[in-house]
Order: structure tokens, then C-alpha cells, then sequence
């Protein structure tokens, strides 16, 4: 039985959200392992150098919980995630938690544009290409679709810069979200490009978007070819269902078949992949963070990782962990808002 309700539905997806705990504490757990089986002690790192004493390398692993045992280190460490506490990191001097809310703008920034550039382009692609199937426009779907996945985020992303940067002189410096000459708008939501609208600052708001471009269609490309070959797929299997048949055999117009029975009824599976796009661009996108100098969460997780600042690495699993619970429930809200026959449960 379908519940319907705002009521019922924030009761099924507090549900939804209890039941994933279990998860989030078991990536906790494992992370924190993990961490400590690394090679390298991040304390001798940390210090003045391999010539440092053993005092100062002993002060450094008391300041960093070190010298305790593994097991007290997983108590004091689970004692103060349960009080929000993600630890300080050696490398900025500053706690975790400060330092991921400043950097998470930029990464929802750069994943929710490309996630939309590739919507944008994948639908459309799977939607002829199932429109016109065992075709040339079939056959070139498939192929750039193959090519966007074979050709790795970070190779794209220099194969941009070099066309458009160095080439032809159309994109700007990729070096971060915005340009030294441009000043920043008033932080309110942390996404320059509406930061700098809601500020009524165009000239501003271009010098964003120009940043963004690059690097949001790199990860586009790579993400482009899940979602127009599951596109394709769900179309092929709505324009030979019994509904769509009827739909023409009235006299129903073609584009009205496609758009409101065909695409409406295939549009679920791509949500469902958008979802885990989305939450696979928001951790794996540290290569295009890199090469384009993007100060997001991704990269400042991998410097730290070198470094074997342990609080950091684990402050970032654990937020991703979240973001993809949250990012699964919101797919589960969306299949009820495309289909009202699908419950959350």
C-alpha cells in the first residue's frame, strides 16, 4: 500500500535515514583502520624534518593522540565525531570541520555543473539514438559514448586547457574559481556563480563562470556516456511497451508520445544514475580538482593523504558516507515525484 503525505513521507525517510547508520558507523570504523595500517609515521612527517629529535616527534604523536593504543585511539576518535568534533588538521593548523564546510562549496559547485552539462547533453543523445536504433546517429551515440569513457577525466581536462587556454586564448588562467584581479562577492551560499548574482555583479559572475567551464565539462565528458546509454536503453524498452502503442494507435501526436509517455516512463533509471554519478563526481573528482588548481574537498583530501594527516582523510569519508545516504534518499523522493505509484519504502 502507497502511504501519501508530507507527514508520511518525512516519517519513511527519517526511517530511511536511521537505517543507514549501521553503514556510516561501519565506514568510521574501517577508515580509521585503514588509516593506521598505512606505512609512515605522520608525526616524523610533521616534524622539522627526518634530522628531528625524539622529543619533538614524541610531542607531535601526544598532540596528534598517537601514543595511545589503537583501540583507546578508536574511543577518543568515535567520542568526538559523536560531539562533532573531527579533529584539527596538521597541515592548515585548522579543525577538520572548518576546513570541509570551506571547501565543499566549491566541489558541490564544479559536480552539480558538470552533472547538468551532462544531462543536458546525455538525454537528448539517448533519446534519438533510440529514436533512430542500428542508424548512423545510433552508431555515433555509441561511439562518443565509448570515447568520453576511455579517455580519463585529467586527460580531457589537459586536452581543454591546451585547445582553449593555451590554443586558442578563450578560457582563463585554470588556476582556482576565480581570478586574482576579480573580488569576491559576499559569501552566502558559497557557490561564487550565485554568490556573485545575488550580489547583482555580472562582470564578476562571468569571471566564475569562465572558471567553471573547463573543468565542469571535463567531468562531464566522463560521466556523459553512463547516463545517455542508460537513456537509451529505458527508451527503447517505453517505445515498445503496450502503452506507447495505444498512445499512436489513437492518433496521438509522435512528439507527444515520445515526450509525455515514452521519456516520462524511461526518465526513472536515469535518476537513479544520476544519483550515483553524482555521489561517484563528488569523491572522484580530486584529478580534475588537481589539474585545474579547484580548491575543493577531493584535492584537500588527497594532499592530505600524502601527508598522513589522518583527521582530514577521515573527515572527508565520512562526509562523502553522508552525502550519499542523503543523495540516495533524494533519488528515492524523486522516483515519487516522476512516479506517484513508487513509495519511498
Amino acid at each position: 500500500m502507497v502511504k501519501t503525505g508530507l507527514g508520511g513521507t518525512m516519517v519513511r525517510a527519517g526511517r530511511r535515514l536511521l537505517s543507514s547508520l549501521p553503514a556510516l558507523f561501519g565506514v568510521l570504523v574501517f577508515t580509521f583502520l585503514l588509516m593506521r595500517v598505512l606505512p609512515g609515521d605522520p608525526a616524523v612527517f610533521f616534524a622539522s624534518g627526518p634530522n628531528a629529535g625524539k622529543e619533538e616527534i614524541e610531542q607531535i604523536r601526544k598532540q596528534m593522540g598517537l601514543d595511545k593504543s589503537v583501540p583507546e585511539q578508536l574511543v577518543f576518535y568515535l567520542s568526538d565525531i559523536g560531539h562533532g568534533n573531527l579533529g584539527r588538521s596538521m597541515m592548515t593548523g585548522q579543525p577538520v570541520l572548518k576546513d570541509l564546510r570551506e571547501r565543499l562549496p566549491a566541489s558541490l559547485e564544479l559536480t552539480f555543473t558538470a552533472l547538468l552539462i551532462a544531462l543536458i547533453a546525455a538525454v537528448p543523445l539517448g533519446v534519438i539514438a533510440a529514436l533512430r536504433p542500428g542508424s548512423v546517429v545510433d552508431h555515433g551515440v555509441r561511439l562518443f559514448c565509448a570515447l568520453g569513457v576511455c579517455v580519463p577525466t585529467f586527460v580531457s581536462g589537459l586536452l581543454l586547457i591546451y585547445v582553449f587556454y593555451y590554443l586558442l586564448g578563450l578560457a582563463p588562467d585554470p588556476t582556482g574559481r576565480i581570478d586574482v584581479f576579480t573580488s569576491l562577492p559576499p559569501q552566502r551560499t558559497g557557490f561564487l556563480s550565485i554568490d556573485f548574482l545575488l550580489a547583482g555583479d555580472l562582470e564578476g559572475w562571468w569571471a566564475a563562470c569562465k572558471q567553471l567551464i573547463l573543468p565542469a565539462v571535463s567531468m562531464a565528458l566522463f560521466v556523459i556516456a553512463p547516463l545517455a546509454r542508460i537513456t537509451r536503453a529505458s527508451m527503447l524498452v517505453s517505445l515498445g511497451s503496450d502503452f506507447v502503442r495505444t498512445a499512436r494507435s489513437v492518433g496521438l501526436s509522435w512528439r507527444k508520445v515520445v515526450v509525455t509517455y515514452a521519456l516520462r516512463n524511461a526518465i526513472l533509471p536515469v535518476i537513479t544514475i544520476a544519483g550515483i554519478v553524482f555521489s561517484t563526481m563528488l569523491g572522484a573528482n580530486v584529478l580534475v580538482e588537481k589539474v585545474f588548481s579547484w580548491p575543493g574537498v577531493a584535492s584537500y583530501a588527497l594532499d592530505a593523504l600524502l601527508s598522513s594527516d589522518y583527521a582530514p582523510v577521515q573527515g572527508f569519508v565520512l562526509l562523502m558516507a553522508s552525502l550519499f545516504v542523503l543523495v540516495n534518499l533524494v533519488v528515492d523522493i524523486c522516483y515519487g515525484i516522476a512516479d506517484p505509484r513508487v513509495s519511498i519504502e
